[in-house]
């Protein structure tokens, strides 16, 4: 008994400052957001009950929900080109490269990621500006026709899309070389003895086995997509109208500029409640799709 109930407290003490963290970083602050939200608080003066007050105001926010929808379509576009353009990149490295470039290559994409996102876009803005913008002197020199890309109410956000897809990318392509270099040999070995074409190894032999990095990287590039805020704030401000606006740039415009907190609280909880549910969503599917090593 002794030495079990030693290896119970050894137990609860490695646990602690887990249990500790997700306290203090997520538990509490979920509660306090909970609570916010059911105040009128300018930050200034004391907070007075609103009861639910904020949540009907959200049902009847044409703007927020215009900005949400804003947020979807960037997200599943996002999570896209993530996936799609990642994969090509992994299988083109993985399957025709030497060593060296093996090595140059993943550098070269995950690179970009290592800048911060500030001044990615501060870049990028510099890139697209219409005038003397790098971006735009090239293409208009192949005589692509140009136009004010950040402006635009039709290029704006593709123009973000672009940013986004040259800063993150490299995760995903690391991520998914990953899951690829970790496929046995001795199964396209197997399938070329049986006649398999590289079509038909890819199907049954890379997705099936590749499908749970797929998993792991669909769920992080949604994650990550639906909390955009940095090339959004400093690139267009939202603009033109509320085109580009994503609903944690509106969640803090609503927290720090017009002092609203326990609505701002409310949008925070809808940014929760989208991850959780649409996560909870894809594990629920996921049974269908990936197939356990």
């Amino acid at each position: 008994m002794t030495a079990r109930r030693s290896d119970t407290v050894a137990g609860y003490l490695f646990a602690a400052p887990a249990v500790l963290l997700f306290l203090l970083f997520f538990a509490l602050p979920l509660l306090a957001t909970i609570g916010l939200s059911f105040v009128h608080w300018d930050l200034l003066t004391p907070p007075r009950a609103a009861g639910l007050a904020n949540y009907e105001r959200l049902l009847g926010d044409s703007h927020a929900l215009r900005v949400i929808g804003n947020t979807f379509v960037f997200t599943f576009a996002s999570v896209v080109l993530h996936l799609g353009p990642g994969l090509l990149m992994a299988l083109a490295v993985q399957r025709r490269s030497s060593r060296p470039l093996k090595y140059f290559l993943r550098t070269a994409y995950f690179f970009p990621l290592l800048i911060s996102w500030a001044a990615v876009a501060l870049l990028w803005q510099y890139a697209m500006h219409p005038t003397f913008g790098v971006f735009t002197h090239y293409l208009g020199a192949l005589g692509v026709p140009t136009t004010s890309w950040l402006t635009s109410p039709t290029w704006s956000l593709p123009a973000l899309l672009l940013v986004d897809f040259w800063h993150t990318i490299g995760f995903t392509f690391v991520i998914l070389l990953a899951g690829l270099q970790a496929i046995p040999v001795n199964l396209y070995e197997a399938a070329i003895v049986d006649g398999a074409g590289a079509l038909r190894r890819f199907w049954n032999v890379t997705l099936p086995m590749l499908s749970p990095t797929l998993f792991f990287a669909t769920v992080v590039s949604f994650i990550g997509a639906f909390q955009i805020f940095e090339p959004m704030y400093i690139m267009t401000n939202g603009g033109p109208g509320d085109a580009t606006r994503s609903i944690v740039q509106l969640l803090y415009e609503t927290a720090f500029r017009s002092f609203e907190v326990g609505y701002a609280s409310v949008l925070a909880l809808v940014v929760f409640a989208v991850i959780f549910i649409v996560t909870l969503l894809q594990f629920r599917f996921a049974r269908r799709w990936v197939h356990e090593r």
